[in-house]
């Protein structure tokens, strides 16, 4: 088996691509090691000394490290394990646990139904696939007095370059289509 690795716009995430289906549908971000309870994979990925996130994709699995940990020592094991998983036919998930890909505790203005409409659709054709192009997602939370509320998963989560992705990228794109958004904000 060979697997793919790909660098992020954040230096502290790697995109491993292992040629398989990760997740069949949605998106599922894991924070800390509680949270890897849900999925065999993630927890041997907690278990090496420096991993603090793991995200998984259609297609991927995005690894963030501690910043006082180095990719050159942590990325061979990273590897090793992921194979390892992927190999064994292990489930990804825990029987009974599922993905966050729904979408869930949104927010808005039934008078605005129209808009959020057009503002889900422009971010799943045009900026989800950009974004997981980089290891990350990003979804819809809400839409209040002219302002987009957006949550960003994975390697997108404390980027550096998250907040000119939301403020000129992502801004500009839903008011060129929607005069009535002002702004954008991360969740």
């Amino acid at each position: 088996m060979f697997i793919h690795t790909e660098t992020t716009p954040n230096p502290a995430t790697l995109k491993f691509l292992p040629g398989k289906p990760v997740l069949p549908e949605g998106t599922l971000d894991i924070r800390d090691i509680k949270s890897a309870a849900r999925s065999p994979l993630a927890q041997a990925l907690f278990d090496i000394e420096g991993v603090t996130g793991v995200f998984y994709g259609t297609d991927f699995v995005t690894v963030t490290k501690s910043d006082n940990t180095d990719w050159q020592g942590l990325k061979p094991a990273v590897l090793g394990t992921i194979m390892e998983h992927f190999t064994s036919g292990a489930p990804l998930l825990a029987p009974n646990k599922t993905s966050d890909g729904a979408e869930t505790d949104e927010f808005f203005s039934a008078d605005d139904i129209e808009i959020v409409d057009t503002i889900k659709d422009l971010i799943e054709t045009r900026v989800r696939p950009a974004v997981a192009a980089d290891g990350g997602d990003i979804t819809f939370k809400g839409f209040r007095d002219g302002t987009v509320y957006l949550a960003m998963k994975g390697s997108c989560q404390g980027c550096p370059s998250s907040t000119a992705t939301l403020k000129h990228g992502i801004q500009n794109l839903l008011q060129h289509f929607i005069p009535e958004v002002r702004a954008v904000e991360q969740i």
